[in-house]
This record gives C-alpha cells, sequence and structure tokens, in this order.
C-alpha cells in the first residue's frame, strides 16, 4: 500500500505506509492528560549535551528543549506506560571527552540509550564507544558521517537532515538566484568539510562553479585577514561557520565590504544561531539568504504543530525566550532533539523494550520505520527515514533577512534532498 507524503505545503513523493505502530501515540490536540503512574521501573536516558566549548550556545538550548518533551511525554502518560529520565552529562564538545562521557552514561548511570550531540567531530569521536558497549546512539547532528557509513550500527540521525541533502536540495535555488561563481568560507573542521566537499558536486551540477575554499579554525576570533582571499569575480558567499565567535565573523564580513559593492550572500544560519539579527553592526546583512531547517521567526502559515512547539519550548514569535527576548533560541537546529526523542517513544514501543537487553531489538525497530509524519511530535515537517544508511530526509527552508527578520521565500522538497546510499548498515553485525 502506498500514500502520499507531504510537507506543510506541498506534495513531495510517495512511499510505503509506514510501519505499523510508528504513528501510535502522537500527541492529542486537546490538553494532555496528568502522567498516570507507570508500573515499571522508569526509562533512563543519557543525553550528551555540549554545556561548555564552542558548541555551548547549542547545548543550552538543546538541553531545554530535552526537558519540554520529556514533560510533554511524561504528562501524556510516557513511553509504554513508564516514566521517562533524562540524565545530562557535559562533553565539554571535546571527541575525547565525549566517549568518555559515552562510557560515563552506560558504566554508571545505566541508561537505556543515548541521544543529543550536535558538533561532528564530537560523535565522530564518541560514536566508536557507543559501538563498543553496544548502546542505541542517536545523534543530533547534521554531518555526513552516519549515512556515509563512517559510524556502525549502533549510531543513527533520525531526527534531522544532512549536510549532503541540506545542500543539494538548495543548490539548484542559489545557481538560479543568487549565481554561479561561489567562494565558500567554512570551519576548518568535520563539519565544515561535509560542506565543502557536499555543495561543489551539487553547483557544479547546476552549472556552477566554486572557485575558492577558504577554511577558517573553529575556534578562531578575528577574520578580516580571511576576507583578503575572496575572489574578484566571486558572485556568492556562501558561508557556515560556528562557535562564540560567529557574531563577530559576520560583522567583520560587513566591515570588508563596508556600503559598497558586494557578492550576493548566502549563508546557513549556524553563522548567526542563538545570535539577534538585529544587533548593532548586522545592518549589511539585509537582503542577503540563510538556510534554516526550522524557521526562526514563526511565519505567517505557521501550524497548530509549529505554535505547539514553539509554546513548548519556551520561545517567542521571534525565536528568543519567552522569559528573557535577548536570549536567542538556536531555533533552526533544535527541533531535531525534540523529534528524536519521539523517535525513541516510537521505536521502544514498536520494539517492545524492557531493558538493555532489547537495545538490539530497539534498532532493528528504528530501522524498520519508514517515515515520520508531520505534527505535534515532528513539528519541522515530514520525513522519510532510510534505515539501511540511519538518515532522516525532510524538507529545507530558505530565508532573506526582511526588515531585521528572517522571511522563508523557498521551502525544499523532500526529493529534493535524496541521494544514493552509501552504506547499508542492516548488514552489519551488531
Amino acid at each position: 500500500m502506498t500514500r502520499t507524503i507531504t510537507t506543510p505545503d506541498q506534495t513531495v513523493l510517495t512511499r510505503r505506509k509506514v510501519v505499523k505502530g510508528i504513528g501510535a501515540g502522537l500527541i492529542a490536540s486537546a490538553a494532555m492528560p496528568g502522567y498516570v503512574q507507570a508500573q515499571a521501573a522508569p526509562l533512563k536516558l543519557g543525553f550528551q549535551v555540549h554545556r561548555t566549548g564552542i558548541g555551548a550556545s547549542y547545548g543550552r538550548w538543546y538541553e531545554r528543549v530535552a526537558n519540554s518533551a520529556l514533560k510533554v511525554v511524561n504528562e501524556g502518560g510516557g513511553i509504554a506506560g513508564r516514566a521517562v529520565e533524562i540524565v545530562f552529562e557535559d562533553d565539554g564538545t571535546d571527541p575525547k571527552r565525549g566517549a568518555e562521557v559515552v562510557e560515563k552514561l552506560v558504566s554508571q548511570h545505566k541508561v537505556d540509550l543515548i541521544f543529543g550531540p550536535l558538533f561532528s567531530h564530537v560523535v565522530i569521536g564518541s560514536a566508536p564507544r557507543a559501538g563498543e558497549l553496544k548502546v542505541p546512539y542517536l545523534v543530533c547532528s547534521e554531518g555526513n558521517h552516519v549515512a556515509s557509513g563512517l559510524t556502525n550500527r549502533w549510531t543513527l540521525q533520525p531526527g534531522i537532515t544532512d549536510v549532503r541533502s541540506q545542500v543539494q536540495a538548495m543548490a539548484p535555488w542559489v545557481a538560479q538566484n543568487l549565481g554561479k561563481k561561489i567562494t565558500m568560507i567554512y570551519p576548518d573542521y568535520a563539519f565544515g568539510h561535509d560542506h565543502r566537499d557536499s555543495f561543489e558536486p551539487a553547483i557544479k551540477a547546476q552549472g556552477g562553479e566554486v572557485i575558492a575554499k577558504i577554511g577558517i579554525p573553529a575556534t578562531e576570533t578575528s577574520f578580516t585577514r580571511y576576507f583578503a582571499q575572496i575572489p574578484r569575480e566571486t558572485e556568492v558567499i556562501y558561508h557556515v561557520m560556528i562557535g562564540p565567535s560567529v557574531l563577530t565573523f559576520v560583522k567583520e564580513l560587513g566591515e570588508f565590504y563596508g556600503t559598497g559593492a558586494r557578492p550576493e550572500i548566502f549563508g546557513f544560519i549556524d553563522s548567526l544561531e542563538g545570535v539577534d539579527m538585529t544587533a548593532p553592526g548586522l545592518g549589511f546583512l539585509e537582503g542577503t539568504h540563510f538556510w534554516e531547517g526550522q524557521c526562526r521567526y514563526k511565519q505567517a502559515d505557521a501550524t497548530d504543530a509549529e505554535t505547539f512547539y514553539r509554546a513548548a519550548v519556551g520561545v517567542d514569535d521571534n525565536g528568543a525566550s519567552l522569559a528573557d527576548p535577548k536570549d536567542v533560541s538556536t531555533y533552526a537546529h533544535m527541533f531535531s532533539v525534540w523529534e528524536t526523542l519521539f523517535v525513541i517513544k516510537a521505536g521502544i514501543e514498536a520494539s517492545g523494550y524492557q531493558t538493555t537487553a532489547d537495545r538490539q531489538k530497539f534498532v532493528e525497530a528504528i530501522e524498520a520505520m519508514t517515515a515520520f509524519d508531520f505534527g505535534r511530535e515532528h513539528p519541522q515537517g515530514e520525513k522519510i527515514f532510510n534505515g539501511k544508511t540511519h538518515q532522516a530526509f525532510g524538507i529545507q527552508n530558505i530565508s532573506k533577512v526582511t526588515d531585521g527578520k528572517l522571511i522563508r521565500v523557498h521551502r525544499t522538497t523532500i526529493g529534493d534532498g535524496l541521494y544514493p546510499d552509501q552504506v547499508d548498515y542492516t548488514t552489519q553485525s551488531f
């Protein structure tokens, strides 16, 4: 039997009906019932969080989202009738420490599984230990490391798309609307390398060309000297930076060009995640474009699912904390934490998971899934899931800075970001 997959406003492709049970337990539109005391011991989930280090701004909001989703899950009856707890451990956004956190969560805290990490180098450094410990490791990253086969069968990325899918989906729009001679500016580590390696063939397929690649250390604090490397013939600057100095990066880019002529600018919102778009020095971004996984500013066509999620995580219409308008969220990415927890719920219930002895059954249940329906459990948009590559595929948003806000001007389809399988984890032993 087949059915049609749709994003919130368009049909994208057809897929097989989702496996029985995936759609069970969807959040009701009415108020959540009070939690009924579970008979079994609580499920204990480990969360590998970037509380410190270059990923701290993300980690702070990822932890908030995890707790918000946890509240919704427990008020809705828990998972398979069991209450749920989350144990957070800081990995310092450091690969070595990340592996130690995985060990600690399993050996000391006795968690059932682990989820949450974002930064690619941390995931790459931690996944091998998760594989050795045979613990499900659900990452909220964007790197191509899972889908490329770099990790292992215990590692899955069901809550967010990867860089390869993102850039493939958006390259046609960039080439058709902004230009075809591209200079890339990216962080010189795994995440940035994924952009470098994935965007070049994607834009080439559209008749474009990457004429310069400028890699910058992720811990850099001053950027002006790098901008001198941008060729004069550049039509589009493609930038994606991360870390605590992203505001400095964007400000210095504006100072470099001043009020004179400049190339078109297309950025990944990573360069301004957690940063107020109206901050001094960012006026030059007016009219430029950004990728967003989920739109920070509430759009005019916001759905019930988007409205529910935004309220649940405590974010206002501008993407800032309801408690402090200066505390801007990492909204374009943090939905992955929310959605991953609901995938965990579906996997535990579909597999009949009871104890850590059932971890393999849990992974196999996730591998059997084919799609996640758009709704309160998946507010960013409908997704398909490839059980062989352990990777989710969804829509992407391109937004334009308009009057100091990000307004969506294009939404891709799921099909735009699909690519041939690079691995089949289901053929690997546990």
